[in-house]
């Protein structure tokens, strides 16, 4: 599959569920505590950093743009689909939010002080995810944090039907961590700390939070 191909098929997938996918993920952070401490540590990294504007890249319908912004780190959120991109707007009209693909951010290099990828990167295939982390190092300045989250196992599947029981036509791809972990480290960032476990967000979920090495280092 073409990336032009996995790309407008999220789009499209997520442009159908957008409303109803906001509605049934909406309160899942009050469930779920670990990721709200690994949510604080990586803004007080980013505050103990200086500071400067955060990127949650895949923001969907803006839940943890908003989650970031509460503590006050200057989060704005991105997704590929405009319909993700106007229900978060509407929900949250005080942030910011803009359509683009993580495949090719449009942000300067090294214009952020941290980025976020939350359960985003579970739509992109194996070939392509060196491309998306090398767009986050480029973009993030030196040492600054890198939150993941994603689902733990192996092995994808096909979704064709999900949040309110619209069709959908997305890859669901399920990583160990130790691989995403070397895939950070070929892309230039060190892995600090990292959780797999179960809860609200995920049956079985992995939390990885990195940092982007210096150039040379």
């Amino acid at each position: 599959m073409s990336t032009e191909d996995w790309l407008e098929d999220t789009r499209a997938s997520y442009d159908t569920v957008a409303v109803s996918y906001a509605d049934q993920v909406r309160h899942l952070l009050d469930e779920t505590p670990e990721e709200r401490a690994a949510m604080a540590l990586f803004a007080d990294l980013v505050r103990t950093g200086g500071g400067g504007p955060v990127a949650d890249v895949g923001c969907g319908p803006g839940r943890i743009t908003a989650h970031l912004h509460g503590p006050g780190v200057d989060a704005f959120g991105i997704d590929l689909s405009p319909g993700m991109v106007e229900v978060a707007r509407r929900d949250h009209p005080g942030l910011r939010f803009e359509v683009g693909s993580m495949t090719d951010l449009d942000l300067a290099d090294g214009s952020m002080a941290g980025l976020v990828a939350w359960y985003s990167l579970i739509h992109v295939p194996d070939d392509e995810i060196g491309r998306v982390l090398a767009h986050f190092r480029r973009v993030l300045r030196a040492g600054g944090p890198l939150l993941l989250g994603f689902h733990v196992g192996d092995g994808s599947r096909l979704k064709t039907r999900g949040y309110g029981g619209h069709p959908m036509k997305v890859h669901v791809h399920r990583r160990q961590p130790d691989r995403v972990t070397a895939w950070l480290d070929d892309a230039g960032f060190s892995v600090g700390t990292h959780r797999t476990l179960s809860s609200a967000e995920s049956t079985l979920g992995g939390v990885l939070l990195a940092r982007r090495r210096p150039d040379g280092a």
